[in-house]
C-alpha cells in the first residue's frame, strides 16, 4: 500500500506555527526577561511600589482624619485593599506600553527574539505572564504598609497575588496592544489621561462608585473595579458568588486583550 506525501506551501506552515503556543518557546523568553530584569530589578521595584504607597499614605491619613468609615470600613482598611488595584496598573500597564514600544522599535529587541524559534503569539504570551508575575508580587506592598497602619491580616490576604496576577495579566496585554497601535511613544500621554487615570479613579479605590452617577454601571466595564472588588472579598470575606462574577470579567478581558495584542504586534513585527 502506498503512501501520499502532501507538500503544503510554505505560507500554509507558516500559519499553523503561528496559531501554536510553545511552551519551550515561552520558557526560554522568560528565562530572558528574568536575567535582564537582574540589572534593572531595584529601580523597576522603587517606582513600582513607592507611587502606591504615597497615594495609600497621603488619602489614608488626609481624608482618613475626615472620614469615619466607608461601608463599614475605616478609611485606612477601605483604602488599603482599594489601592491594590493602582499598584497592580501601574506595574502593568506601564511596562507593558514602554517596555514593548522601546523593545519594537529603539532597541529591535523583539525582532532578535523572532529569529529563534518563538512566533508572536509565544512572544506576547511570554512578555505578559512575567509582567503580570511581577504585577503580583508588586501589589502586595501597599498592602503590607496598610497591615502596619491598622488594617487587620487576614489569611484571604494570601489570595492577593493571584488576583494581581490576574488583572496584571490584562492590562499587560493592554499596555502591549497600545503600544502595537502607537506610531510614537508621545501617544501614550494620550492613554494615561484619557484612559488610565479615569480608570483607576472610579474603581471603588478612593470612594464608593455608588457616589457617582451611573456609576455601578461604569464600573461594571472597568477590570480595577473588579480587582477592587476581589481583594475587599478576599481580605474582608467574600459574601456569594460574586466574587466569580468579578473573575470572569477579569478572564474575559485578559483573553480579550491577548487576542488583540497578538493581532496589532504580529502587524507590525511580521505583516
Amino acid at each position: 500500500m502506498s503512501s501520499t506525501h502532501v507538500e503544503h506551501p510554505p505560507g500554509e506552515s507558516r500559519a499553523r506555527r503561528l496559531r501554536r503556543i510553545e511552551p519551550a518557546a515561552i520558557g526560554g523568553v522568560l528565562f530572558r526577561e528574568r536575567t535582564v530584569f537582574t540589572r534593572y530589578w531595584m529601580s523597576t521595584t522603587f517606582s513600582s511600589v513607592v507611587e502606591p504607597t504615597i497615594y495609600l499614605l497621603a488619602f489614608g491619613f488626609g481624608l482618613g482624619a475626615l472620614l469615619s468609615e466607608i461601608d463599614g470600613l475605616s478609611y485606612i482598611e477601605f483604602i488599603g485593599t482599594g489601592i491594590v488595584a493602582t499598584a497592580v496598573l501601574f506595574s502593568s500597564a506601564f511596562p507593558g506600553m514602554f517596555g514593548t514600544f522601546v523593545k519594537r522599535r529603539f532597541q529591535r529587541t523583539y525582532d532578535a527574539i523572532l529569529a529563534a524559534p518563538v512566533d508572536v503569539g509565544e512572544l506576547v504570551t511570554a512578555e505578559a505572564i512575567w509582567i503580570a508575575l511581577r504585577a503580583g508580587v508588586y501589589c502586595n506592598a501597599p498592602l503590607l504598609v496598610a497591615v502596619v497602619f491598622g488594617l487587620p491580616p487576614s489569611w484571604g490576604m494570601l489570595l492577593v497575588p493571584f488576583i494581581g496576577f490576574l488583572t496584571g495579566l490584562g492590562f499587560a496585554l493592554l499596555g502591549m496592544f497600545i503600544a502595537g497601535v502607537a506610531r510614537s511613544i508621545d501617544n501614550f500621554n494620550y492613554v494615561i489621561s484619557a484612559l488610565l487615570t479615569p480608570l483607576f479613579l472610579v474603581a471603588g479605590t478612593f470612594f464608593p462608585v455608588d457616589a457617582i452617577p451611573g456609576g455601578a454601571q461604569i464600573a461594571t466595564a472597568n477590570p480595577l473595579y473588579h480587582c477592587v472588588e476581589l481583594v475587599r472579598g478576599a481580605v474582608f470575606g467574600f459574601g456569594g458568588p460574586g466574587a466569580l462574577l468579578h473573575v470572569g470579567a477579569l478572564v474575559i478581558f485578559a483573553v480579550t486583550m491577548w487576542r488583540l495584542a497578538i493581532w496589532r504586534l504580529t502587524k507590525r513585527l511580521i505583516d
